[in-house]
């Protein structure tokens, strides 16, 4: 804005809370629930002006006229809007617009999204699209120019790349809000000279760099890793993970997706430690388009933590005014006081978090529960639904591991770990059949593919998974498969894994599950592989069939579906898969599926 737009509007506040004009809502009679302060002050109104607060005080009277709407809150709590800190649309399956109609009937009024899966597929490019459809929403979505595309050069083909001319071109652009997290955690520990030019043109744009430090070690190359610049950090599991990111002067966001749930631990230390609030957050990174439509989104991560003994106060301030303050955006929004954006909710019980209004940029858009107003049409172009060249028809031949006789080999094994990114890796001694490694139901031993899909390269590479507990022939197959997302595939029979990734090549891309020979759960996913333009609510239910098909194959895992896509995410320890191999994260190698002992 202007300097005189800034000026005509401050005129508009001050003019409203001095009453020489009114106000355009005016909320009475609530409990302020003051996160600035640590407050909540009963008897409080508010007055709004186009979508900014005007006055909040005990008796906004002198603001009323004619055409001023006004709401009684009759004490319900006045919150401010939540704020997701870190968060990825394209984990809920949906567009942006469709999210933002699941989640803002629950009180969040504001994203920061990092879109790095769709740049890992179309680049700058895709990245451009979430950005515009973003800023057509009632509610603030702000976007993290994502920093590594792809997450770890020479481990993994991305589709498309972002360089740091890309990151200075996109730092000018209206709705970003800095960098997204940076993965190549490696890349800044060893003085990569592209990841710092990445970081030091958010730097120069006054801008905040993402975090992602996944590694235990929290000896050298984590204060190497500090010293690079990245600010946050979502990925800790561990309180000594957020008491250690805190001291080193990160911001600790405390994680609580559909899989990942890292907050109870890290939690203790505001509450066994007795660490400063101020340097914590909460966010969800990956939320399942089920997980938003039958539990919820920021609401749920506030009702998780103070379920598990964080103070309401503390939680609340996490979800809003320790976020904004972070992207810097304190004098935004973030808190209910005079110059901020207008984002207030409706609260009956703050330990059963629940809006029963919401007010976005000052105007109602939602009452319990329902959405009141009409989201955007937006068309995403043809070529963001041609995502899928595998360039040939895959057999069950290719799904093969082959060795060079019978004799016992060493396996290094993908390791599930429940409801949580990180994997292990597993080293597990297998007598193959026939010179072939075989699937081992009994060990829960399962194949695992990685079948190239954005150059049409045919390239097909095979290992082996356990955590999945697959009792029958089944194949689940995905073409969300964090980051490169190519498409991965696991299976108990070879034959359902081919014909598992023959159906999503030919739906443009989603999950299935095939079980003897028959699809028993399918979401479909065209807009470059990842989501559905449909409603949050029916991507959901076909996501819930992908789920039950899980469970039909014997998996009992919480969200089996997240894990699978974390299977190629190889800047996570302990190990990958990607195009170019099995990825040993911990050492940054890549390793054989099998020791062969001929």
């Amino acid at each position: 804005m202007s300097p005189e737009s800034i000026a005509e509007r401050t005129r508009k506040l001050v003019d409203v809370a001095m009453g020489r004009t009114t106000a355009d809502l005016v909320i009475l009679n609530g409990q302020w629930v003051c996160v600035q302060s640590g407050e909540i002050i009963p008897g409080i109104d508010i007055a709004i002006v186009d979508d900014r607060i005007a006055f909040v005080g005990g008796e906004a009277s002198h603001t009323i006229g004619d055409n001023t709407e006004v709401i009684n809150a009759d004490g319900q709590y006045l919150v401010p809007g939540l704020l997701d800190a870190h968060m990825h649309v394209e984990s809920g399956m949906i567009t942006v617009t469709e999210f933002v109609r699941a989640v803002a009937p629950r009180g969040t009024t504001g994203m920061f999204i990092d879109p790095h899966e769709i740049a890992n597929i179309f680049g700058l490019e895709g990245v451009k699209l979430m950005a515009d459809e973003g800023g057509l929403q009632p509610i603030h979505v702000w976007v993290q120019v994502p920093s590594c595309v792809p997450s770890a050069p020479g481990f993994e083909t991305s589709g498309a790349t972002i360089t740091p001319v890309d990151v200075a071109e996109a730092m000018t652009w209206e709705n970003i809000i800095g960098l997204g997290e940076m993965m190549n955690f490696p890349g800044v520990v060893l003085s990569d000279k592209g990841v710092l030019s990445e970081m030091a043109e958010t730097v120069y744009a006054n801008k905040t760099i993402g975090g992602h430090y996944p590694s235990p070690d929290l000896g050298l190359p984590f204060h190497g890793y500090v010293a690079g610049g990245p600010e946050d950090d979502h990925e800790g599991t561990r309180v000594e993970d957020a008491i250690s990111r805190v001291r080193q002067g990160m911001k600790a966001m405390l994680r609580y997706g559909s899989a990942w749930h890292d907050v109870v631990a890290q939690m203790e230390a505001i509450t066994v430690h007795g660490l400063d609030t101020r340097h914590f957050m909460l966010c969800t990174d990956d939320s399942h388009a089920g997980t938003l439509i039958e539990e919820g989104h920021m609401d749920r991560v506030v009702r998780h933590a103070i379920k598990h003994g964080l103070d309401p106060m503390i939680a609340i301030q996490m979800a809003t005014l320790n976020t904004a303050e972070h992207f810097r955006l304190g004098r935004d929004l973030g808190q209910i006081a005079p110059g901020r954006y207008a984002d207030v909710l409706l609260v009956r019980d703050l330990e059963d978090f629940r809006s029963e209004l919401v007010i976005a940029k000052g105007k109602i858009i939602a009452k319990e529960g329902e959405l009141l107003v009409d989201l955007p049409t937006y068309e995403y172009p043809g070529w963001v639904i041609q995502s899928i060249h595998l360039g040939r028809k895959l057999e069950a031949r290719d799904f093969s591991l082959r060795v060079r006789n019978n004799k016992t080999v060493l396996a290094s094994v993908i390791g599930i770990i429940e409801n949580q990114a990180p994997t292990k890796h597993l080293k597990i001694e297998i007598s193959p059949v026939d010179g072939e490694i075989q699937v081992d139901l009994d060990r829960d031993i399962l194949k695992v593919a990685l079948v190239e899909r954005h150059k049409g390269t045919g390239g097909v590479n095979v290992g082996l998974v356990h955590g999945f507990g697959f009792s029958e022939r089944c194949a689940v197959a995905s073409t969300v498969a964090h980051d490169s997302h190519h498409m991965i595939v696991v299976g108990s029979d070879e034959s359902m894994m081919a014909l598992a990734v023959d159906v999503l090549e030919k739906s443009n891309g989603g999950q299935v599950v095939i079980k003897d020979g028959k699809i028993v759960g399918q979401v479909e996913l065209p807009i470059a592989g990842l989501m559905s333009n449909q409603r949050a609510e029916v991507v959901a239910q076909k996501a819930r069939s992908v789920l039950d098909g899980f469970r039909d194959c014997g998996c009992t895992l919480n969200n089996p579906n997240m894990q699978l896509s974390l299977l190629a995410l190889v800047v996570i320890p302990e190990l990958r898969i990607s195009d170019v191999g099995l990825i040993d994260v911990s050492n940054f190698k890549i390793i054989p599926a099998v020791q062969d002992n001929g």
